[in-house]
């Protein structure tokens, strides 16, 4: 029986919030998008609205507007402190890690809309680290198909390479790029990053502690990232709006002929749904289990929803 770990307040230093108290910081700051925005960015399955934006995104986002005018001050206190040659401000960089289905896609294009609409920040990229799986040929050869989105799964060595380069302020920095529709990477296609003002990051593990022992990294993604959002849920929910998605899909994206998965578009509505369990419990409640909920303490953020998708709880790490 899978059960998973305590919520962020119980093992670490967090101030809680409950949808009212931080919705009450909206008015402090403006809200640069229509509901037409909104239901472009809102992805399959995840419901989402102008209000929810006006309540828990409007906020955050001049949230962290305070934390990234908070570090280029600091920056520019050190070039005076030091006497060091300016130099251009490096990316602030914002993780997004939860579970599969839970939300996260959403969120991180909200911000990204959000953020870029911001006198201060015109330029917000964002990956997703789905770029990074290795590739079915090579997952075969290594037994692990069947753990796509397990740590194992990445290629975690040029995802963190990417990370550094953008941060360390490279030009044109590729990252591979990743089609749901035919479930694997698509061969020399690439996504380019140059000089943004923040780069989101946006996957299921992306909170990861660095690898210990022989052969180790000895640094994780996470170090490279000022910000870091976990999306939480009961896992029960997140369950619900797997199947929800999958039964979505099977009307949609799996009809196209070019989908890995069009074997599913011809199931009954009640082998959609043992098939979706199935998937669930076998392959993305164990990975939500043994490696995405342990990271949510090392969160500076966690946005916690309730059965209907509205998140209800905010807990943000004490400073």
């Amino acid at each position: 029986m899978f059960s998973v770990e305590p919520t962020a307040t119980d093992v670490g230093p967090f101030t809680h919030f409950s949808r009212e108290q931080w919705s009450a910081a909206a008015p402090q700051t403006p809200l640069p998008l229509t509901p037409e925005d909104v239901e472009k960015l809102a992805s399959l399955g995840d419901p989402i609205d102008l209000a929810e934006v006006d309540a828990i995104y409007r906020p955050l986002s001049a949230l962290l507007q305070l934390y990234m005018d908070s570090t280029r001050r600091n920056a520019a206190g050190r070039q005076t402190l030091l006497g060091e040659p300016y130099q251009r401000p490096t990316p602030f960089v914002i993780g997004i890690a939860g579970s599969v289905a839970v939300g996260k896609s959403t969120v991180a294009r909200l911000l990204q809309l959000l953020l870029s609409r911001w006198p201060r920040t015109p330029r917000v990229d964002l990956i997703t680290t789905d770029g990074f799986l290795l590739p079915n040929e090579e997952l075969k050869r290594r037994g692990i198909l069947g753990r796509k989105g397990f740590p194992e799964s990445y290629d975690r060595r040029a995802l963190l390479e990417f990370v550094a380069r953008v941060k360390a302020g490279e030009s044109n920095v590729e990252a591979p790029v990743y089609s749901h529709v035919i479930y694997d990477i698509v061969p020399g296609k690439h996504l380019t990053v140059s000089h943004p003002d923040i780069l989101i990051v946006e996957g299921l593990n992306v909170l990861l502690p660095a690898r210990t022992g022989p052969g180790s990294l000895g640094v994780s993604l996470a170090d490279y990232f000022d910000f870091r959002i976990y999306v939480d849920a009961d896992p029960k929910d997140i369950e619900r709006w797997y199947v929800d998605r999958f039964l979505q899909l099977r009307q949609t994206a799996f009809t196209n002929p070019a989908s890995y998965f069009k074997n599913y578009a011809s199931l009954t509505d009640a082998e959609a749904i043992e098939t979706a369990k199935g998937i669930w419990r076998s392959i993305n409640l164990p990975n939500l289990v043994e490696n995405i909920a342990p990271t949510r303490p090392r969160a500076t953020l966690v946005l916690k929803k309730d059965s209907d998708h509205l998140i209800e709880d905010i807990f943000l790490r004490k400073i």
